[in-house]
C-alpha cells in the first residue's frame, strides 16, 4: 500500500524511522513519500520536504515564517493528491499536520494520527478538529485515552517510542574505553548537552549551558549535535571551544555522569537511560508570555509530567542563568541523597512508560485498519 507520512521535526523524523521500518514488516510492499529528515530518507521512499525548512518552535518564530508555512501547506496537499495514498500517517506538529488532516480528509484518504498533539496542555479545543479528520488516534502516553475519553473520542494506546528508538541506537555492549577512543572525548568524567534540534533552542539556551564549564573543570562538557543542524551553528555559538558528537546522543548518555537537556523529547531519553538532568529552556519572550497564558500543565518536561512531580529542576527563561544551572548541576555531581533519589524516580518512570514495541504496536494497528494480512 501507499503512505503518506508528515514529520516536521527532529524527533517525529526518529518516531518515523522506526515506524516506516514497522510498517514494512507487516507490509513489505510499503510505498513510502514523506515529510521528513535523514532518519526517515535512510528508512527508504521518497523525501518530499526536509525537516531543517519545516522546524518553528514558539509563537513568535511561526509569525515570523508565516509565509514559509503557507508554502509548505500548499505544496504538502498538491503533492498529497498527486500520490493518492491508502493512508496519510501524521507524527505531532499538529500546527501544520491538523490542517492537512482536515484536507485529506475532504479528499477521501484515511488519516492516522501517531503521537497525539498535547491537547491535555493547552488548546484543547483542537479535540474537535480531531474527531472530525482524524480516523485513527495512535498515543504514546496512557493518560491520554482518558482525556480523549472524556470527549467521546476513542485511540488506541500503543507506547512511547522513545522506548523502541532507545532499543534501536542505543551503544549496549561498548565500554567507556570504548566509546572514548572512538569519539576522542579524552579521560575526563563527561558532562552531556543537549541544546536541542532547532536553532533558535541552540542560539538561546547554549552560550548559557557552556557557560558554567570553567566550573567544573574535572569535567568534560560534550555537545549532542542534531543531524538537522549544520556543524558550523555550532562552531558559531560555541567559537569551536567543545566537542560536538552527531548520531552519538544515546552512547554520550550512557557515559555521562549528568546532563543539561532542552525541554522536549530529550528529556523523556536522558530519564528512561537513567541519566540525572536539569532541563533548560529559553525561548523569545514574546512566545514565552504568549505560553504562559494557554499552557495549563505544570511542567514541561515529560519525566516531571508523567511522575506527577519535579524530580528534574526545570531553569526556564530568566531562571536559566549561569548561576542557577551551576547550582543544580553541582547538586547533581555531589550531593549522593539528591542524586540517587532522582535515579530512583528514574526507575519509577521506566515502569510506567513501558518497554520497546510501540512502532510494532502502531504499525500493527495501522496494518488492521487498513485490512493488511501479512
Amino acid at each position: 500500500m501507499k503512505y503518506y507520512i508528515i514529520a516536521g521535526e527532529a524527533s517525529g523524523d526518529l518516531h518515523g524511522s522506526n515506524l516506516m521500518k514497522a510498517i514494512r514488516d507487516a507490509d513489505p510492499d510499503a510505498d513510502f513519500r514523506f515529510w521528513g529528515g535523514d532518519l526517515m530518507k535512510a528508512a527508504g521512499g521518497k523525501l518530499v520536504r526536509h525537516i531543517d525548512t519545516t522546524s518553528f518552535m514558539g509563537f513568535w518564530e511561526v509569525l515570523k515564517n508565516i509565509g514559509k508555512i503557507y508554502r509548505a501547506l500548499r505544496l504538502c496537499r498538491k503533492d498529497l493528491v498527486m500520490f493518492s495514498p491508502d493512508a496519510l500517517i501524521l507524527i505531532d506538529y499538529p500546527g501544520f499536520n491538523l490542517r492537512i488532516a482536515r484536507y485529506a480528509k475532504k479528499h477521501g484518504i484515511r488519516v492516522f494520527y501517531y503521537i497525539s498533539p498535547k491537547v491535555w496542555a493547552w488548546n484543547s479545543s483542537r479535540v474537535r478538529v480531531i474527531k472530525k479528520y482524524v480516523d485513527h488516534m495512535l498515543t504514546i502516553f496512557p493518560f491520554e485515552t482518558e482525556f480523549f475519553r472524556q470527549y467521546g473520542y476513542e485511540v488506541d494506546y500503543v507506547g512511547n517510542p522513545v522506548a523502541d528508538a532507545i532499543e534501536y541506537r542505543r551503544c549496549k555492549d561498548e565500554s567507556a574505553e570504548t566509546f572514548r577512543a572512538r569519539t576522542g572525548v579524552g579521560d575526563k568524567p563527561l558532562i552531556a548537552v543537549l541544546p536541542g534540534s532547532r536553532i533558535q533552542e541552540i542560539s538561546g539556551c547554549l552560550p548559557v549551558m557552556l557557560s558554567v564549564a570553567g566550573r567544573f573543570s574535572g569535567y568534560r562538557f560534550v555537545i549532542a549535535g542534531a543531524p538537522s543542524v549544520s556543524p558550523d551553528i555550532y562552531h558559531r555559538v560555541t567559537g569551536g571551544k567543545f566537542t560536538v558528537l552527531f548520531n552519538e546522543t544515546y552512547a554520550l548518555l550512557q557515559h555521562s555522569s549528568a546532563a543539561m537537556v532542552v525541554s522536549g523529547t530529550a528529556t523523556l531519553e536522558a530519564g528512561l537511560l537513567g541519566i540525572p538532568f536539569v532541563v533548560c529552556y529559553r525561548g523569545s519572550f514574546v512566545s514565552y508570555q504568549i505560553a504562559r497564558m494557554f499552557i495549563r500543565v505544570r511542567y514541561i518536561s515529560l519525566v516531571n509530567l508523567i511522575l506527577e512531580k519535579e524530580v528534574v529542576r526545570e531553569l526556564l527563561q530568566d531562571r536559566l542563568n549561569r548561576r542557577n544551572l551551576a547550582e543544580e548541576m553541582n547538586r547533581i555531581l555531589s550531593d549522593h541523597g539528591y542524586r540517587e533519589n532522582m535515579l530512583s524516580e528514574m526507575d519509577r518512570l521506566k515502569l510506567l512508560v513501558g518497554g520497546a514495541g510501540a512502532s510494532k504496536r502502531a504499525a500493527g494497528k495501522i496494518a488492521g485498519y487498513l485490512g493488511i494480512v501479512k
